[in-house]
């Protein structure tokens, strides 16, 4: 298979702290991947090198063929579109109606009129209820995003990635606001979502039950670089508690 991503020898530092140290990792086009990892180990900045937001201090970066910091405007564009991301503070625009922020995932891919005419007259609204109806918030279409609960405002960034329908799905703590019923259909719509396209999915994840029932290999991290890579199918209970344990 394609590599969706590549890193090599990729390191970040914010002023003395050191966020990446030296990363490799290759992510084959239809994986689904769960980055591991104690607060601070450097998975947040992983996601955010991959959408472009962090430009590293050294190494290389390519994300569906190309490098995200290196690209012109308009390339950038069509690459920002071909990538979903639930970030982890979710990036919503409070006073606009929960539609529009769902719309949001779609602005890569249209024209600067529509867009600008989607603030006035909603667009593809049939798809933006179908993503709503996933989520459970279909009668929340029209309300002020502010006026949403914690969760129910994370519901509404996984709706903003399935209307976007992404090749490559980053996810920062998806599920950190949801019981455990909706976290795993949180789960399950965006590995299917990824499966969908033929795409791949990374997602940081504090919950390594939600780990291991959607994800096809596990990354765990530790102070920047990778402590743990293997095949989800084959991690064991134990394996889980020696790389937990190392930081106890």
């Amino acid at each position: 298979m394609g590599a969706a991503v590549r890193l090599e020898g990729v390191r970040v530092s914010f002023g003395a702290t050191r966020a990446l140290d030296g990363v490799d990792l290759h992510v084959a086009t239809g994986e689904r991947i769960a980055l591991l990892g104690p607060s601070g180990a450097g998975k947040s900045t992983l996601l955010n090198v991959l959408n472009g937001s962090v430009t590293p201090s050294a190494g290389s970066v390519q994300v569906l063929g190309a490098d995200p910091a290196a690209l012109p405007g308009r390339a950038a564009r069509r690459l920002r579109a071909r990538v979903g991301t639930v970030h982890q503070h979710l990036e919503l625009v409070g006073a606009l109606r929960v539609v529009h922020n769902v719309n949001a995932g779609r602005l890569g891919s249209w024209p600067a009129w529509r867009a600008a005419l989607s603030l006035l007259r909603p667009q593809g609204v049939a798809q933006v209820a179908a993503a709503l109806e996933q989520v459970d918030l279909l009668e929340r279409m029209y309300e002020r995003t502010e006026r949403l609960s914690g969760g129910q405002r994370q519901r509404v960034a996984i709706a903003r990635v399935l209307v976007q329908r992404p090749e490559l799905v980053l996810a920062d703590e998806p599920a950190s606001a949801l019981d455990p019923a909706l976290a795993g259909r949180a789960l399950a719509l965006l590995s299917g979502l990824a499966a969908e396209r033929g795409g791949s999915l990374l997602a940081c994840l504090h919950d390594p039950a939600l780990a291991l029932a959607h994800c096809t290999r596990v990354l765990g991290l530790v102070e920047g670089r990778i402590a743990l890579d293997a095949p989800a199918a084959r991690l064991t209970p134990a394996d889980l508690a020696d790389f937990y344990g190392v930081r106890r």
